[in-house]
């Protein structure tokens, strides 16, 4: 059975780790190539795009595929969509792996917003000091709002457009609790604008320790199709399709010798 995983996340390397464990189970990961320097998973790996849907497509076909597990980050939606088409149009099955969003706590002022444009919008209500964890290929939303001094915290430098008034710290996480309230005081923050990625959550403790307002983006609606939260059930859902391969081939068919419908297991 040959996996692809759409990676670039905790959660995609953690699952490909997994992955290569499982008897008859080959790991392809694929990360975007935009960072530098970027966490290399277990198994075989890929960087780069594939060339949009039909480019993914002819790859699924000319790889022999499997399964996909879609493991990008909750707002790389374009990616998604293109896994959603590519794997319907070869009829392999497709799993959307995402760790579960965050919920608001007892302390918390949250703003949800749809977009980074309409966080850009609110902020000057908030406040005059601002600590961006969105990214650095979107902070070009902010760029307009020349009152206001921002403090962004990517991987990688970001690109033009920005704010006039930026500092740019560059830093991978995990970060801790007290990390994040001693650099929010260091620089004397006020507003908190990220997006509802998941997962660790120190910068989010800190502000509500520090009583600071948070602008939260929220996450695009995912697609129709099998949706897990963990690790752990993607790796269930793999060794379900493992059990529905006819006997003698490693790959993921029923009966008939044709690709397994996520729907016939369950899945759908």
């Amino acid at each position: 059975m040959i996996v692809l995983i759409l990676g670039g996340t905790t959660e995609g390397r953690l699952l490909a780790s997994a992955c290569v464990q499982l008897p008859g189970v080959v790991t392809i990961s694929s990360l975007a190539g935009r960072t530098n320097d970027p966490l290399i998973p277990a198994g075989d790996l890929r960087i780069g795009g594939f060339g949009g849907v039909s480019g993914l497509t002819r790859y699924l076909g000319a790889q022999k595929i499997d399964a996909v597990v879609d493991a990008t980050h909750t707002f790389a939606r374009q990616m998604t969509e293109h896994a959603v088409e590519a794997c319907a149009a070869s009829g392999v099955p497709l799993l959307i792996l995402r760790r579960p969003g965050w919920t608001e706590q007892p302390g918390d002022t949250w703003h949800r917003v749809p977009s980074l444009p309409a966080a850009a919008v609110l902020l000057p209500e908030l406040g005059k000091r601002i600590f961006l964890t969105t990214g650095r290929q979107e902070i070009g939303a902010f760029a307009g709002l020349d009152d206001l001094w921002f403090l962004a915290r990517s991987v990688e430098p970001p690109a033009p457009p920005m704010p006039r008034r930026l500092s740019v710290l560059l830093d991978r996480g995990p970060f801790t609790v007290e990390g994040e309230q001693a650099l929010l005081t260091a620089h004397r923050i006020d507003v908190l604008v990220t997006k509802d990625s998941g997962g660790p959550a120190a910068k989010l403790t800190a502000a509500r320790a520090l009583s600071l307002p948070v602008v939260l983006v929220d996450r695009p609606a995912p697609p129709p199709v099998p949706l897990v939260p963990s690790v752990e059930a993607a790796v269930t859902w793999l060794r379900t399709l493992m059990t529905h391969a006819p006997a003698g081939d490693g790959r993921s068919a029923g009966g008939d010798g044709q690709r397994a419908d996520p729907a016939d297991l369950g899945l759908g």
